[in-house]
């Protein structure tokens, strides 16, 4: 008896787990094209992100190499030798526009593609100044006036040196 229960519970349940629907799906969107837009784009945001973090370290690693080019032993004397050079080269210009003795009231020079030209001028008043006109290679023009004989350090002439 209890076999014949069991069995008739059986046939009575079965038919019905049976009767439903198996159906295969595909989990990815290309295939079951159920999200397929959003599922592309997020492949090309990943193929993006990688192309991106591969260009970013290629440009840190090229920095990083110029870098360590700029703080070779090399570089570092190249660049004082060029800036000692450099300061040579307004001092004795300096020393040219301003000595007492035999002062230069013209003259012109190139440095690196920019032409520098000066001349000592008279303004209305009397009073002398350089008029230093520098065109970079752009044709950039920058004009700077120098006043001669004034912001001199040290005792005038007649003045004397001890304060008494």
């Amino acid at each position: 008896m209890k076999l014949n229960i069991l069995v008739m519970m059986t046939m009575l349940i079965l038919p019905q787990i049976a009767k439903g629907d198996i159906v295969h799906q595909f989990k990815n969107p290309s295939f079951s094209g159920i999200g397929t837009g959003s599922h592309y784009l997020t492949i090309e945001n990943q193929e993006h992100s990688r192309k991106k973090a591969i260009e970013d370290a290629l440009e840190a690693a090229r920095k990083q190499a110029e870098r360590e080019a700029d703080n070779t032993v090399l570089a570092k004397f190249i660049r004082n030798l060029e800036s000692r050079i450099y300061a040579q080269l307004a001092k004795q210009l300096v020393d040219n526009m301003f000595s007492n003795d035999s002062a230069v009231t013209f003259g012109s020079f190139t440095l690196e593609g920019s032409v520098v030209s000066y001349e000592v001028m008279t303004a209305e008043d009397g009073s002398q100044f350089i008029k230093m006109r520098i065109v970079d290679s752009d044709g950039t023009e920058t004009i700077i006036e120098i006043p001669i004989g004034t912001g001199n350090f040290g005792p005038s002439e007649g003045d004397n040196p001890d304060g008494g």
